[in-house]
């Protein structure tokens, strides 16, 4: 039995030994192109620290289900958060289908929520979660790289989803629909991203989000001089490592299973996402 650990504890020592590297490779700037592991920065330099307040809207897009919520943070200095929020549906049609069906869809339930919550102050900043790889050139930006999980609307990919979400917001009509109200997309961030901030109120020592559901993905605080992707070397950044796509470039390969195998290629995504 000690053996069978031993051997065991080995192979996890080279898996974990394999990833250090892939993180590596992505977040320099000669090999990022290749690299599996995006390491994609998210521009968010720090984690709460009790000052903020207000309050804001938020969509969580990334499964065949989003929510929208409304989020209270108090004024008492204690970073104290209350939400309220809605579950929709997304039809497997527009799950399939253009891209600024989704949108449109995402912001008609953005519309009812706001209908059914007697929501009607002037300005509501909104800060969106998307739960996919994109670049981000700055927190109000994000251009998809690809789609996971069961998502293929099309029109999407190399595009700014955040411009696709301002543009659908303005074709439902808010502002006609719920007088004097103006949402402004503040901020675009990975579901990791969300929950490493989220966590952050209860513990300011939280400094790395993963998420285990229908993917896995995991992000966390680098040190800027280790970012080669963008520009400075002080202070820190949120990374969003992107690592489910660790072994797509065949670095796993020899622990890869004939089952791994069949699930795989039944997947919609073959040879992604490994």
């Amino acid at each position: 039995m000690f053996g069978i650990r031993k051997c065991e504890g080995n192979k996890l020592a080279d898996i974990s030994a394999r990833f250090r590297r892939e993180m590596e490779k992505g977040l320099s700037n000669e090999s990022n192109a290749t690299a599996a592991v995006k390491m994609l920065p998210t521009h968010v330099y720090s984690t709460p620290d009790g000052s903020e307040k207000g309050e804001f809207l938020a969509l969580d897009l990334g499964g065949s289900k989003f929510k929208v919520l409304q989020v209270k943070v108090s004024e008492d200095g204690k970073g104290k958060v209350q939400m309220e929020s809605e579950t929709f549906p997304i039809p497997e049609e527009i799950l399939n289908g253009r891209g600024t069906e989704l949108f449109e869809h995402v912001a008609e339930s953005l519309k009812s929520f706001l209908q059914q919550h007697h929501i009607n102050h002037t300005r509501k900043p909104l800060g969106f979660t998307f739960s996919f790889p994109c670049v981000q050139s700055k927190i109000d930006e994000g251009v998809l790289l690809s789609w996971s999980k069961n998502f293929k609307a099309r029109g999407v990919q190399g595009n700014n989803v955040v411009q696709l979400l301002r543009k659908a917001i303005q074709k439902v009509g808010l502002e006609l629909v719920i007088q004097d109200v103006d949402v402004d997309v503040l901020a675009m961030v990975n579901d990791t991203v969300g929950a490493m901030m989220t966590c952050g109120y209860d513990d300011q020592n939280c400094e790395v989000g993963v998420i285990i559901g229908t993917g896995t993905n995991a992000c966390y605080m680098e040190e800027m001089r280790h970012i080669d992707l963008v520009e400075g070397d002080e202070g820190r950044m949120c990374i969003n490592t992107e690592w489910g796509a660790f072994g797509d470039d065949g670095v796993l390969d020899d622990f890869i299973t004939s089952f791994d195998r069949e699930i795989d290629a039944a997947s919609i995504n073959p040879g992604k996402q490994l």
